[in-house]
């Protein structure tokens, strides 16, 4: 069997954590879903940097748009991406209804400068949504102390949330709390509950990047702390989407929020390139992964269900012995989310100064591309 198929039916959905509009154009989007079970795409600034930098398939269509007068770099972006959101998110209806909403969802990231200002991205992430006009698509919102209203806020009006940028297992449960609150909210307001999907991203190996380079060589911790790091999510997870609270909102149709382990991809060449696929299978997750891991984890993964479950005392005392090394997880965490904000923020940054570049030649102007 296909390992990628096994972890569907090990009620783990898998994703892909990338979007170019030749994967979608050419049929590959589609195989991946057919003969892979992949149920979901994620995207950020990264992702559409590398697929409108790095290629030549976006040249025409921003020829075409050049001919609009006004139209800036920022709002040729947006053209372009959510073009592909919204044919990708064609592609997977199909699964979107078949599933009830659990998946086919196509994942859109709100502008990384939003992530300190809460009215900001609410106002945005219902701009954006409304825009899409899409059931299947989901906003992303980073998990920031400003990102935590912003989740309930959304998810009362019934916007899709994808909270992404999670380290802390303190900021998952904050952003899980607001996205039960926001049901709460919309219940009792007599709207529909049964249609909205949220799950939170997880981030994983960048954890051990971090950490690992705090340890010593020949540490028992080295690359362990991650995967920890998420079992102990999923503990919570798992707390908190149960009992009298949850049940009532249950009856009501209400969906969990899965968590989604993302940085899948494994970044030091001594683990195993499945890693964090492998030790973190478990119902009501997803897992989205770059190419290279879809495409590893299909030629030699294994599944082991319910391996997110595994080890879960020796998870805590893996984390109970950071302290003594040194090492502030919590500080560490806080340090990635700034991390992956300003490198998101950065890789718009040159996006929007490619795209200048090509708007320029397209209208007979100099070249600024990089």
């Amino acid at each position: 069997m296909n390992p990628l198929i096994g972890l569907g039916e090990s009620g783990q959905s898998v994703w892909l954590d990338f979007l170019r509009r030749g994967l979608i154009t050419g049929g590959g989007l589609e195989r991946l879903l057919y003969e892979d079970g992949v149920s979901g795409v994620t995207s950020n600034p990264s992702i559409f940097r590398k697929a409108i930098e790095g290629s030549t398939e976006y040249d025409d269509a921003i020829r075409v748009i050049a001919e609009k007068n006004g139209r800036n770099a920022i709002e040729v972006f947006y053209d372009l991406a959510l073009a592909d959101v919204e044919m990708a998110a064609d592609v997977f209806r199909p699964v979107y209804q078949e599933t009830r909403g659990v998946d086919g969802l196509v994942s859109f990231e709100l502008e990384p400068r939003l992530a300190h200002d809460t009215r900001g991205s609410i106002a945005a992430a219902i701009e954006l949504f409304e825009r899409l006009g899409k059931e299947n698509v989901m906003i992303k919102v980073p998990g920031t102390e400003e990102g935590v209203p912003a989740v309930e806020e959304l998810t009362s009006l019934g916007v899709n949330v994808n909270i992404t940028l999670l380290f802390s297992v303190e900021m998952y449960e904050r952003v899980a709390e607001a996205y039960i609150r926001g049901l709460e909210r919309r219940a009792d307001a007599g709207a529909a509950v049964d249609r909205l999907s949220s799950v939170a991203s997880f981030f994983v190996s960048r954890v051990d990047t971090v950490v690992d380079s705090h340890l010593p060589d020949g540490s028992p911790l080295r690359g362990r702390v991650a995967i920890a790091n998420a079992k102990r999510a999923y503990l919570r997870f798992s707390n908190l989407f149960s009992g009298e609270r949850w049940s009532r909102l249950s009856a009501a149709g209400a969906r969990v929020q899965r968590p989604l382990w993302a940085s899948t991809g494994t970044k030091n060449v001594d683990y195993s390139d499945v890693l964090y696929v492998e030790e973190l299978v478990g119902p009501d997750t997803v897992n989205t992964m770059p190419e290279a891991t879809l495409n590893a984890f299909r030629d030699h993964g294994v599944v082991r269900e319910l391996s997110v479950l595994e080890g879960m005392e020796e998870a805590e005392t893996i984390l109970s012995l950071l302290p003594d090394q040194g090492i502030d997880l919590e500080a560490i965490t806080t340090t990635l989310l700034e991390d992956g904000l300003r490198s998101f923020q950065s890789d718009l940054e040159v996006l929007l100064e490619v795209i200048q570049g090509k708007l320029d030649q397209a209208r007979g102007g100099p070249a600024s591309v990089r």
